[in-house]
């Protein structure tokens, strides 16, 4: 008997709990279904209290770029034609470079911090093998940048909302290559 009264008692208190809960879950939704209809709020009491939609408006910044500054290598001939990690052949001719994490196809803005010279790469291989190193660039890269042996560039990803490395880019794509052999004849 006295187990069956005990859960009597814990019914009728269970059952009180849910009384509770949907009282307060009324009360919440009541009080803010009339929280826009003309009350004051917390920014009207207090004018030091900004409002989110304002303080949103103030903090938009412009799209960040992404960058790294490393140490940058290439190479060359002794890699001509053989298959870069995206399946393509290598062709030390063309503007392209290994990168260890960036997606295949993306370019970037090389730029060689000692002399400023900069050019634009397309991603098309893993690497660099050498530990400490950001980048390997194709010889025609290294050769425009004026980077002998290793130097220290900068990386800037080429985005689609970035309209002045977009029309960087489509302007050095337009110009004919100086590395090109089927142009220096």
């Amino acid at each position: 008997m006295k187990s069956s009264s005990f859960r009597t008692a814990r019914k009728g208190s269970y059952l009180s709990v849910q009384k509770l809960g949907a009282g307060v879950l009324v009360m919440g939704l009541a009080l803010s279904a009339s929280a826009g209809d003309g009350s004051t709020t917390l920014k009207d009491q207090n004018p030091s209290v900004k409002d989110h939609a304002t303080q949103a408006k103030k903090t938009e910044h412009k799209a960040r770029r992404w960058y790294q500054i490393g140490i940058a290598s290439w190479y060359g001939p002794r890699f001509q034609g053989r298959t870069t990690a995206d399946g393509e052949a290598f062709d030390m001719n063309r503007m392209t470079c290994a990168h260890p994490t960036l997606p295949m196809g993306t370019w970037l803005r090389v730029t060689n911090l000692r002399n400023r010279r900069s050019t634009f790469v397309r991603v098309n291989d893993r690497g660099p093998v050498v530990d400490g190193r950001i980048v390997d660039l194709s010889a025609a890269a290294a050769k425009v940048l004026r980077l002998s042996g290793v130097g220290k560039v900068k990386l800037e990803a080429v985005r689609e909302n970035d309209p002045e490395l977009t029309k960087a880019l489509e302007a050095q794509l337009k110009m004919p290559s100086l590395f090109d052999p089927l142009q220096q004849r």
